[in-house]
């Protein structure tokens, strides 16, 4: 029988072992303590196993193929899965004016980094809210909209559908929000996370490769009143495919009929059209036409500051008196899970709105984004259609707008570019244009081409 030893979790104390009773049987290997035969069994018994119930995750979808794509070593690959803009030379591209607005701010001595208020950079709230809803709008003049800076747009279609889930008036027991087919899949766990179920309602029409219009006035007349929809103010992902403006005001119309909510989302205002005004025309018509709404805003395309996490969620309200009560409740809401947002992103952007000379410098910026993403896609849709003769119809390459384009091809198809031309791209036949560039877009139409024919 060994000596008696100290216990180990005691060790720079005198005190002896708190089982001097039990029999000592072994020691262990790594810090020489030796064990009790029955405190072995107690701490085996109930070792902590809650955590080995939690299932696996699938990787996200999009970061997935980013990853596959950088440990690819074939040297044509083509990314065609990131929703961020690069330049001709498949570069990141910070814009002009970002890089301006740093200068000035990393030089004023000024500046600190203390917290900002709950809801956000005021100046940088207020200058947002006037870029979507116009700086003449009325309801802002009336004091109408409880605008709050969120991380990003993400950050804005949670804490809006946080605030739905508390305090809207649902029009049915179970608490619903109706998606496009498809949508952004991030919209799905957002809404699920704050226990209101998605339903789908239709969106996309396959064989035309275009907007079901039918469908979509079909689900918004079928619902039940007061259903909140998500919409696409515009440049839709992941379609690419747009209402104009006389479908919109028929969506317009048959939402006020039936009382129903637009949930806005604009990720892209500008980056779509490369005209500001243009991308928001559908958020100034709700508004006008007095629909009830809320709108989630992002700077991280039209601004090209993606890690800067920059947005802002916008709730418009009857009065100012509920627009007051709404926005103490969105800062109680925030409050409890980021405290406050961050400074640097949110200066940027307000000095950028906030400063007429560089306002103007990054329209010109939006426009050579905007510009080089329409130009991408005449030349693929000339590529596909003058020179390679692709079998199908490919006119919804250039109807489409904005980032993305759905491209039409099936699932198998999809796989094969990926498989055969290393080609990424998501199963369901989205494409970011802005991945395309002079130096690979033949690449990829001949891919494509190549497996429209074959698969």
């Amino acid at each position: 029988m060994p000596a008696k030893k100290r216990c180990q979790f005691e060790a720079d104390t005198d005190t002896q072992c708190k089982f001097p009773a039990l029999r000592l049987v072994g020691q262990c290997a790594l810090c020489r303590a030796w064990f009790c035969s029955d405190v072995k069994r107690f701490f085996t018994r109930f070792r902590p196993k809650s955590w080995q119930t939690v299932p696996l995750a699938p990787p996200d979808s999009i970061f997935k193929l980013t990853t596959a794509y950088k440990n690819d070593t074939f040297d044509k690959k083509v990314n065609l899965g990131v929703g961020a803009y690069r330049d001709d030379n498949n570069k990141p591209w910070v814009l002009p004016v970002v890089k301006e607005a740093k200068r000035i701010l990393l030089s004023d001595e000024t500046l600190d980094h203390e917290y900002l208020p709950i809801t956000g950079l005021p100046e940088f709230t207020s200058s947002a809210a006037k870029l979507i809803f116009g700086p003449g709008s009325p309801v802002l003049a009336e004091g109408r909209v409880s605008s709050v800076q969120t991380i990003s747009g993400t950050g804005a279609n949670h804490l809006g559908a946080l605030f739905l889930s508390r305090f809207y008036q649902w029009g049915s027991a179970e608490k619903k929000v109706w998606l496009s087919n498809p949508t952004w899949a991030n919209h799905y766990a957002i809404f699920r996370n704050v226990g209101i179920a998605p339903v789908e309602y239709a969106y996309y029409d396959p064989k035309t490769i275009g907007l079901d219009f039918a469908g979509f006035v079909g689900a918004l007349e079928n619902a039940p009143e007061r259903s909140v929809f998500l919409l696409h103010a515009c440049a839709h992902n992941p379609t690419g495919v747009d209402p104009t403006p006389e479908q919109w005001a028929t969506v317009a119309d048959v939402m006020l009929k039936k009382n129903h909510y637009a949930f806005l989302d604009c990720a892209y205002q500008g980056f779509a059209s490369g005209d500001l005004d243009k991308d928001a025309w559908a958020v100034r018509f709700f508004v006008e036409k007095g629909v009830a709404l809320l709108v989630c805003q992002s700077f991280a395309k039209n601004a090209g500051l993606y890690g800067e996490r920059v947005g802002a969620l916008h709730i418009v309200s009857t009065s100012k008196e509920t627009a007051d009560k709404v926005k103490s409740q969105l800062s109680v809401l925030q409050r409890s899970e980021i405290s406050n947002p961050p400074t640097h992103g949110a200066r940027i952007v307000s000095m950028i709105l906030n400063n007429a000379s560089m306002f103007e410098m990054w329209k010109r910026d939006i426009e050579t984004m905007a510009g080089r993403i329409i130009a991408m896609r005449k030349e693929l849709f000339r590529l596909l259609t003058v020179e390679l003769h692709t079998p199908g119809n490919w006119h919804h390459i250039v109807e489409q707008i904005g980032m993305f384009s759905f491209t039409g091809i099936s699932p198998e198809q999809s796989k094969a570019l990926t498989d055969e031309a290393h080609v990424y791209l998501t199963g369901n036949g989205r494409i970011s244009m802005a991945g395309l560039n002079t130096g690979n877009i033949r690449y990829f139409a001949e891919s494509l081409d190549r497996v429209v024919r074959n698969h």
